[in-house]
């Protein structure tokens, strides 16, 4: 094979391998990722994640190349929404009879709804595929393998009281990854914040 065929050929292999895997989300305060972290243990199978990888995913977008990427995230620039209160309620499992993942539900409140339906729409108008999964905003505690259904029913049983404090959301990030199994590290390769909401003014006394 010729030397600049070849040279070509392993760019195009190196720009594949250095793809970013691309999602955005909101990030959990540390103190309330330790609270959520007391939630660990229990369950044979289940590969838990560190407190400090801890996200609410807002869009999955996946592996784009650098100008899709640039694409992305100039045009989550284009938000503008008020920060709001996030709050996780409840533990669950997803993957019914084949269980896959322990996860921190969190309220869907208006706020949260309408912040990921933008990234929806936004993301859609550059071209990429609809989210084909119901939006369910949550936070993975745990990926799991070889988890029976019993054995989770079980750690959710013994579990039935997790609460976990509110917080307010100021900003969501871009996050990128490399990990193809999930659960960090991630890199924050842009933030977008979120305003103050506008307060009402007293009406003057007389």
């Amino acid at each position: 094979m010729h030397p600049v065929v070849t040279a070509i050929r392993d760019a195009i292999l190196l720009r594949e391998l250095a793809m970013p895997r691309l999602f955005t989300a909101i990030e959990i305060p540390a103190d309330v990722g330790n609270v959520i972290a007391m939630a660990r243990g229990g369950l044979p199978g289940a590969r838990w994640i560190d407190s400090e990888f801890y996200h609410l995913t807002l869009r999955f977008i996946g592996d784009v190349d650098d100008l899709i990427a640039r694409e992305v995230a100039f045009i989550l620039g284009q938000i503008r929404r008020s920060t709001f209160e996030v709050k996780l309620d409840s533990l669950s499992v997803f993957g019914g009879n084949r269980p896959r993942a322990i996860v921190a539900t969190a309220v869907p409140s208006q706020p949260l709804l309408e912040l990921q339906s933008e990234h929806e729409r936004l993301l859609r108008r550059i071209g990429l595929e609809p989210e084909g999964r119901k939006y369910t905003p949550h936070v993975t505690l745990a990926r799991l393998r070889d988890s029976s259904s019993l054995q989770v029913a079980d750690y959710l049983s013994t579990r039935g009281h997790f609460r976990a404090p509110p917080f307010e959301v100021s900003r969501f990030v871009l996050f990128s990854s490399r990990d193809s199994v999930g659960g960090g590290p991630y890199v924050v390769e842009a933030d977008y914040p979120l305003a103050e909401p506008m307060r009402q003014a007293m009406p003057a006394r007389r």
